[in-house]
């Protein structure tokens, strides 16, 4: 591996930099697959999740997601409760670029619609056509969800196709924070309509 200067400067006089083959890796924890589901659920200490203090950071991978509602937006929620209650008080933003596949019509716009002002409700991801070809697939990043001091941020980036009339890409970006101090130990995935006919939904770790 390279070593890269800072500032022009050579490093000197180093005898060891310890070991960084662990630093940012991924480690894989959990993988939901959908089959007509109403949900898929991560759960701290449940089938094997883990969503406590061993990470700072948790990664979920959202693939091929494929609804059975047209229209329909996929997306999430947290719980400080181990998922009795999936109702977090969140601000959030959200805005969207999309492209007809007949390039008729192009957009980058702020969804007021899809935002949240400590609203408890489920965060929109982004909207999924149904049409046997149609789906949608997203990264989510997921702060120190387990810190009892500071809210809980979270990046969301999602590619989807939706069928408004036209048939429209759109890159969509959700981020926020959950307003608690508690901890955050899990997280719900579901379509607001419908239930998710197919994809999967892999978390992982980041140490």
């Amino acid at each position: 591996m390279a070593i890269v200067k800072l500032n022009n400067k050579a490093v000197s006089n180093a005898t060891a930099f310890g070991s960084i083959s662990s630093l940012g890796s991924m480690t894989f924890i959990k993988k939901l697959t959908a089959s007509g589901s109403a949900t898929l659920s991560f759960v701290d200490g449940a089938s094997g999740v883990v969503l406590d203090d061993t990470y700072k950071e948790y990664y979920f991978t959202l693939n091929n997601i494929h609804p059975s509602a047209n229209g329909s937006l996929l997306a999430m929620n947290l719980s400080i409760d181990s998922g009795s209650n999936y109702n977090v008080a969140k601000t959030t933003t959200f805005f969207y670029a999309l492209n007809a596949e007949n390039d008729s019509y192009a957009a980058i716009a702020y969804a007021a619609g899809d935002d949240l002002a400590q609203g408890t409700g489920f965060q929109p991801i982004a909207p999924i056509g149904y049409g046997n070809d149609e789906c949608g697939s997203a990264y989510m990043s997921l702060f120190n969800p387990s810190s009892t001091t500071f809210v809980k941020h979270f990046l969301i980036n999602s590619s989807s196709l939706q069928d408004a009339g036209d048939m429209y890409e759109r890159n969509n970006y959700a981020a926020g924070y959950a307003n608690t101090t508690s901890a955050v130990n899990a997280v719900q995935f579901k379509m607001l309509s419908g239930n998710i006919d197919l994809g999967d939904i892999c978390l992982y770790g980041i140490a």
